[in-house]
């Protein structure tokens, strides 16, 4: 099976975590700091912690900016629910804005007033343009775990130039894996503290009592990444700029050779913006089919993601009058090509033709009425404001 991503480890992987077994710390130590050190570098950011996954990351951005019972956090459907439950786990009330149908991302130009928070999920490795955000709210939270590597005109996705803290994930599937591990930066010295601390239980030494003292005065989890985990993440993070090349590459490829075919090609990056490529989300019609057959012949694509409001979960949030319609079309025939940087352009190659012979076998087929890459029916319209979750 040619699977959608995977991980790409090498000797000096292997060699960095052994060299941490026969050392003195095998928790959080040493090399988790020399990890972070090294992060916020590379995303130009003034502090950059470690977590123990990425659900863990935003658990904690959520928690440290204060957000809680009472808040609207805003974020896109088409994402992980992770994105929407770190506003549940605070007690905040998860709220959905309808996608931009040109990059696939939350349409933050159609941000509404009175929010409390817009977690900005960067989708498939594509960053949103938070220069565009309308009606900012008090606190703004980046979900880039499809984006370490990618950059805007303001930089690298990190260096939080419009954000308040900025997510990343490190599972291994994603840019760079520490096998599971999780990164929040900021800016913002008190927020890295606060991140600190609640990351370990929310202790804080207290030095005036003895070496040994520490106090708790507030709620905090064990979501500590381990030095084991980060001397893979340290490792990998060297090879960062020629993985994001590769995923480029081989975006490029897929893109060049599903041209004029039947086959919705996925948004490219604006002009000043460097794509992540995490993922390469293509757009067919009859999906099931398409899915079915290309995973009977060995080839392992996916879908990302079933939208946040499909879930039982989610039942009490509820949808504005005219519904989220550009996520409902573009969830209708998304579906992930394999991509990842030790892909092989024989196997690329058997990816690309097995999805063009499928997709000209269903060609004829009449019970779909959605064309990929179609626009929005105009039955359909974009709303000014789609948001749900906000009653009117």
């Amino acid at each position: 099976m040619i699977p959608y991503g995977r991980q790409s480890v090498d000797q000096r992987d292997a060699d960095a975590v052994l060299d941490v077994l026969r050392g003195d710390w095998l928790t959080q130590g040493p090399t988790v700091e020399r990890f972070e050190r090294a992060v916020a570098e590379r995303v130009e950011a003034a502090h950059c912690i470690a977590f123990s996954s990425g659900t863990a990351a935003l658990h904690a951005a959520t928690a440290v900016t204060g957000l809680g019972p009472g808040d609207t956090v805003v974020t896109s459907p088409l994402t992980f629910m992770a994105s929407a439950n770190c506003a549940r786990y605070v007690g905040a009330t998860p709220a959905l804005l309808d996608l931009d149908p040109d990059t696939w991302n939350l349409d933050v130009r159609a941000m509404p007033s009175g929010m409390d928070a817009l977690v900005a999920v960067h989708y498939a490795g594509l960053p949103v343009d938070l220069r565009a955000v309308r009606n900012r709210p008090a606190v703004v939270i980046e979900d880039a775990a499809h984006a370490l590597g990618a950059a805007t005109p303001s930089g690298p996705v990190g260096n939080c130039a419009h954000s308040d803290l900025c997510c990343f994930s490190l599972h291994p599937v994603k840019p760079i894996t520490s096998g599971e591990g999780g990164l929040v930066t900021t800016n913002d010295g008190e927020l890295a503290e606060r991140l600190r601390r609640f990351r370990s239980h929310g202790v804080e030494p207290d030095p005036d009592r003895g070496g040994w003292a520490y106090r708790i005065a507030s709620l905090g989890f064990n979501y500590r990444m381990t030095d084991l985990h980060a001397a893979l993440g340290l490792s990998q993070l060297a090879r960062l700029d020629a993985f994001i090349d590769r995923r480029n590459e081989l975006a490029e490829r897929h893109r060049s050779a599903l041209v004029g075919t039947g086959v919705g090609l996925p948004p490219v990056a604006p002009s000043g913006f460097r794509h992540g490529h995490h993922l390469f989300v293509v757009h067919v019609r009859h999906r099931r089919r398409v899915y079915e057959r290309l995973r009977a012949a060995g080839i392992g694509v996916q879908v990302h993601y079933v939208p946040v409001h499909h879930h039982p979960i989610s039942a009490d949030i509820t949808l504005p009058p005219d519904g989220l319609p550009v996520c409902e079309w573009v969830y209708d025939g998304v579906l992930s090509l394999p991509l990842f940087p030790s892909l092989t352009e024989a196997d690329q190659d058997r990816v690309i033709e097995v999805l063009r012979r499928t997709v000209d076998e269903l060609a004829g087929l009449t019970d779909e009425p959605v064309r990929a890459g179609a626009p929005v029916p105009a039955a359909a319209p974009v709303p000014a404001v789609a948001v749900a979750g906000v009653r009117r």
